[in-house]
C-alpha cells in the first residue's frame, strides 16, 4: 500500500509540474547556464580552496496561485549514490524574486525574512560549494527554483534535504532549472 501511495503522489507531482514548467524561469548574474562554475561557488574545504559564496539568483514571478519558493543546487554525479545537496533553500516569501550573491552563509543574514536554509550533505544550514574528488568527469550542478502551493513547509529544524524535497515537490506548482559545471 505505501509504494503504492508514493507512485500516485509521485505521479501527481510529475504531472503538475510537468504541465506547468515554462511558467517560471531562473537565470543567475554570477553563472551562465552550461558554464565552469568559478572559484567563488566552490567549497572550502575536503581539499577544495574555494570562496564557498552563493551564487545571485533570480526568476520570474511563477503562476498563479504562488504562495513561497524553494531552492535547491544538487549534484547528481557525487559518488554517493544518490548525488550530494549543496543547498536547500525554503519559506521564501512569494514576494521575493531573487536572492543576492553570498545569501546562502551560515547566518542567513542575507536571506528574506521568514526564508530557512536546510541541512545540506555537508551537514550545514548553508551554502556548500562545489568540490568534486580530484580526477572525476566535471560534474553537474543544478539549480532549481520551484514555485509552490503552499507559504510555510513545515518540517523540523534538521530535516534532511530528502525530506524537505519531498514537501518541495509535493507542493510544486512550476519550477525551472539550469545547470553549470565543476571538476578538479
Amino acid at each position: 500500500m505505501f509504494k503504492t501511495l508514493i507512485l500516485v503522489v509521485a505521479s501527481i507531482c510529475f504531472a503538475s509540474t510537468a504541465a506547468l514548467a515554462d511558467t517560471v524561469k531562473l537565470t543567475s548574474p554570477t553563472i551562465k547556464p552550461g558554464a565552469t562554475l568559478t572559484e567563488e561557488q566552490v567549497f572550502d574545504g575536503f581539499g577544495c580552496t574555494g570562496k564557498n559564496q552563493s551564487p545571485a539568483l533570480k526568476w520570474t514571478p511563477g503562476p498563479k496561485g504562488t504562495k513561497s519558493y524553494a531552492i535547491t543546487v544538487y549534484d547528481p554525479d557525487a559518488p554517493t549514490g544518490s548525488g550530494w545537496w549543496h543547498w536547500v533553500v525554503y519559506n521564501i516569501p512569494a514576494n521575493i524574486t531573487e536572492l543576492v550573491s553570498g545569501a546562502g552563509d551560515a547566518t542567513g543574514k542575507l536571506l528574506p525574512p521568514g526564508t530557512l536554509q536546510g541541512r545540506t550533505d555537508f551537514g550545514a544550514h548553508a551554502f556548500g560549494g562545489a568540490c568534486p574528488p580530484k580526477g572525476d568527469k566535471p560534474h553537474r550542478y543544478i539549480f532549481t527554483v520551484y514555485s509552490l502551493k503552499i507559504e510555510k513547509i513545515d518540517v523540523p529544524a534538521d530535516a534532511s534535504a530528502a525530506l524537505i524535497g519531498f514537501m518541495i515537490h509535493a507542493n510544486t506548482l512550476a519550477k525551472a532549472n539550469f545547470t553549470a559545471k565543476y571538476g578538479r
